[in-house]
């Protein structure tokens, strides 16, 4: 199996192109820290890397990935709470200014939330119980008249996941204060768009 040797070739790659011409960038992020201005919270899909959408550097951007960029609403009971302990840490450790949460067309968990099934997965889904956080958009969506249900709850599932980061009341109090800004995108994966929220009207449109 070739995958992971190709891993470690590019390994090298990396460490004798771009580690050599970023030493310095990283030799401060090793003695002084992180200080990403951003946070952005995107998919993990293998095909929509914030990285190389937004084209940054090391040390500029505090990233989280799940499955369809969905953030919970604020709880404190039980249960392991990765994506709000991440966010915990981006916005009251790292005092990060912006978060951006970037949606994406084709994507697996949003369709998975369409069909109201977990990918053709036997028994109990972890990814059932994950995209229960947009059950009440797509249940919207799916009884209302879209020319395209699945780019339409993609976009939705941003707005749920704004909507959701607002519920942590530290982010609210400094998002009132202005000290933090939010931001919904969308990506167009068979464009190469990036799409932009304006929350005033709810429409997408390109950046």
């Amino acid at each position: 199996m070739p995958e992971f040797a190709h891993l470690l070739e590019g390994y090298q790659r990396f460490r004798g192109e771009s580690y050599s011409r970023e030493k310095a960038r990283y030799d401060t992020l090793a003695t002084e820290g992180q200080a990403p201005p951003i946070m952005i919270i995107s998919c993990c899909d293998s095909r929509v890397d914030p990285a190389t959408v937004f084209n940054t550097v090391p040390g500029q951007v505090f990233a989280l990935r799940n499955v369809a960029n969905l953030v919970p609403p604020y709880e404190t009971g039980g249960g392991l709470h990765g994506a709000s302990a991440a966010i915990e840490f981006g916005v009251t450790g790292l005092h990060v200014k912006h978060i951006v949460v970037m949606g994406h067309g084709k994507c697996g968990g949003i369709s998975a939330a369409l069909q109201g099934g977990n990918l053709g997965l036997p028994g109990p889904s972890f990814i059932d119980d994950w995209m229960a956080i947009v059950k009440e958009a797509r249940d919207e969506i799916v009884a209302g008249d879209h020319a395209d249900p699945q780019r339409a709850l993609e976009m939705e599932s941003v707005k749920v996941s704004l909507k959701n980061l607002r519920s942590f009341p530290f982010i609210k109090e400094l998002e009132d204060a202005g000290e933090l800004k939010l931001h919904g995108t969308w990506f167009a994966i068979s464009e190469g768009t990036l799409h932009v929220l304006d929350e005033a009207t709810g429409a997408f449109a390109p950046a």
